[in-house]
């Protein structure tokens, strides 16, 4: 069936909509995109797609609302917003759009909709607070998406759906890097799986470039590393730390506590190591000029545990 158009409510918007608009109109970008609640339009027909109104899920009939009773479940309980049911019915047509593997659908697309899709429906149901975030609570991606809405008093005719289509346009590259970063991080983890092979007991596990590492470890239980050693764009090398958790900056394992804020002159005095460049003050990175420094330096640090 040609999809011909795409059906949301009018009014105020928020991230369910606007990231399942995303998706569907990257999948069918010749579809008119209409913001309604006529029930002309809200009622299933040929060539239309329904969500985050209408008062139904029925996928049959092409409408993907969660406002009704009884609402729409995961299968672990946890409710859907409309971004969740489109993402479970479309999303893996919007990763092969995307240009992922095959092979790599099914991985990626769940990775998406853990880390970025159910956080979405849980702000949307009401089902986790804003606050959780602290005092980000106003950075998180469905306030900020909130805030392209128009001021109260700036609600002048076709003001809501000129601020959606701008508002459509930012919220793009969110779930289109979401992705892409999934995709890398399950290329990553084959990498950074034969670089732990070839590390074998050493606690300094090096890589070919900088890529995300920590999840790759952590599943292959490989607990007695330490540190990491990758080059850098430019010529240079970095010794990273492991944190010990995605919601902790706390590392397994510190650079020394005598390099930290240290450059140049300063930090090769104090290490012996010609071309070392620089240590955070914090200890979580140290830089050096070649790759023989950097492994001189990573050897101190753990001889310094």
């Amino acid at each position: 069936m040609i999809i011909t158009h795409l059906v949301t409510h009018s009014g105020g918007f928020h991230a369910d909509e606007l990231l399942s608009s995303v998706v569907l109109t990257r999948l069918f970008p010749e579809a008119d995109l209409v913001r309604s609640r006529d029930a002309a339009w809200i009622t299933p027909a040929a060539g239309r797609i329904i969500y985050d109104v209408g008062r139904a899920y029925d996928p049959e009939a092409g409408i993907f609302d969660h406002h009704q009773r009884p609402n729409p479940l995961r299968p672990d309980g946890q409710p859907y917003s409309s971004f969740g049911l489109i993402w479970a019915h479309f999303g893996r047509d919007y990763l092969r759009a995307l240009s992922v593997p095959e092979e790599e659908i099914d991985t990626v697309h769940a990775a998406v909709d853990t880390g970025f899709v159910l956080p979405v429906d849980l702000v949307d149901n009401g089902a986790i607070e804003p606050s959780q975030a602290g005092v980000l609570a106003g950075l998180t991606l469905p306030s900020l998406l909130e805030t392209l809405k128009p001021p109260f008093d700036a609600r002048t005719e076709g003001a809501d759906d000129a601020a959606f289509r701008a508002a459509l346009e930012v919220a793009r590259p969110f779930l289109e890097a979401a992705a892409a970063q999934a995709a890398a991080k399950r290329r990553a983890a084959a990498i950074v799986a034969e670089a732990i092979a070839r590390a074998g007991e050493s606690p300094i596990l090096e890589l070919p470039m900088g890529m995300p590492f920590r999840a790759a470890i952590e599943a292959a239980g490989a607990d007695h590393l330490l540190f990491v050693v990758h080059p850098r764009e430019g010529g240079d090398w970095a010794l990273t730390t492991i944190r010990k958790g995605g919601n902790t900056f706390e590392s397994r394992a510190d650079l020394p506590e005598a390099w930290a804020g240290l450059n140049g002159a300063a930090l090769e005095a104090v290490t012996g190591v010609a071309g070392a460049v620089f240590c955070h003050n914090a200890r979580f990175i140290a830089v050096a000029r070649s790759r023989e420094a950097i492994l001189e330096m990573a050897a101190q640090a753990v001889a310094a545990l």
